[in-house]
C-alpha cells in the first residue's frame, strides 16, 4: 500500500514571521531607491516583496492533494512582475530609464518569495546583495564606462519661481505642482510671499534630482508662462559638481525668465 505525503504544516505564528521579514526587507530595498527619488521607493518594493511572501505562502499552505503544486504560483510571480516593472521604465528621447528600478522590484519579489517559503538566510543574504549592487556598484559603474559624462548620477537642486497676480494665487500654484510633479524631479516643497510687484505674489518651489536636466523646466516655463495672470517665471539651479560651470562663490546658477509682454 502506498504512503500519503503528508503536507509541513506551518504555524500562523511563523507565516506572520515571514510576512514580517518579507515587508522588512523589501523596505530596506526600498529605503535606498526612495533616497535616490525613483519612482519605485519604499511603499513598492515593500508591497512587492509583502505580495510575493503572501503568494507563496498561500500557494505552499491552501492547496494541499495530489494535483497540488506550490511552484506554480511562484512561477507567476517572477512573470507577473514584469508587467510592474515594465511601468517605472521609461524612455527619454535616446536613453531609456528605469531600468535598475525594474530590476530591482524584480529582485524584491525574489526576496519576498525566499521569505515566505521560509528560507530566511537566502532572502537576508539576497538583500544584501542588491543594496550592495545599488549602492556599491554604481561607482566601479561609472569606472568602467567608456564615456564618463555619460550617466553621471549628481543631485542638483533647483528653485523654480512664479511671480502671478494675488487672486490668481492658487490657480496658478495648482498648475506649478501638477506640471512639475509630472517631471522627475522631486518636489520638496512650495512657498508664496509677497512680491515686489505690486498686486503680486512670488510662489516658489524646491526641487532635488539625481541627474540635472534642465530641459524639463523649460517646458514648465513655456506652459506656465502662456498663462495670462503670470508676470514672470524663472528657475536657479546649484550642482553639487559641475566642472567649469562655477561663479565665484563657487555654485554654479543659470537662471530663464520669461516675463509677460506690457507687464
Amino acid at each position: 500500500m502506498r504512503d500519503l505525503e503528508v503536507p509541513m504544516v506551518v504555524s500562523d505564528f511563523d507565516m506572520v514571521f515571514r510576512l514580517v521579514l518579507g515587508i522588512g526587507l523589501g523596505s530596506v530595498i526600498g529605503l535606498e531607491r526612495q533616497y535616490r527619488a525613483r519612482m519605485a521607493g519604499l511603499r513598492t518594493n515593500a508591497l512587492v516583496a509583502a505580495g510575493s511572501t503572501l503568494f507563496v505562502l498561500l500557494s505552499s499552505n491552501g492547496f494541499h492533494g495530489g494535483s497540488a503544486d506550490p511552484t506554480r504560483v511562484a512561477a507567476q510571480i517572477v512573470s507577473g512582475i514584469g508587467f510592474l516593472g515594465a511601468g517605472v521604465i521609461m524612455r527619454d528621447g535616446l536613453n531609456i530609464r528605469g531600468l535598475n528600478t525594474a530590476a530591482t522590484l524584480w529582485c524584491s519579489a525574489a526576496i519576498g518569495s525566499l521569505a515566505g517559503a521560509g528560507l530566511w538566510k537566502p532572502a537576508v543574504a539576497g538583500s544584501v546583495v542588491v543594496l550592495v549592487s545599488n549602492i556599491g556598484l554604481r561607482g566601479l559603474g561609472r569606472l568602467v564606462d567608456r564615456n564618463p559624462g555619460s550617466g553621471t548620477e549628481t543631485r542638483t537642486d533647483y528653485t523654480f519661481r512664479v511671480v502671478a497676480r494675488g487672486k490668481a494665487e492658487t490657480h496658478i500654484r495648482a498648475l506649478m505642482v501638477q506640471a512639475l510633479t509630472g517631471s522627475s524631479f522631486q518636489l520638496l516643497g512650495v512657498a508664496s510671499r509677497k512680491s515686489s510687484t505690486p498686486d503680486c505674489v512670488e510662489i516658489s518651489a524646491s526641487l532635488m534630482t539625481e541627474t540635472r536636466d534642465d530641459s524639463q523646466l523649460e517646458a514648465v516655463v513655456a506652459r506656465l508662462s502662456m498663462e495670462p495672470e503670470v508676470n514672470s517665471v524663472s528657475w536657479d539651479v546649484q550642482p553639487t559638481q559641475e566642472p567649469g560651470d562655477f561663479t565665484e562663490n563657487g555654485a554654479a546658477r543659470r537662471r530663464l525668465a520669461l516675463r509677460a509682454k506690457g507687464r
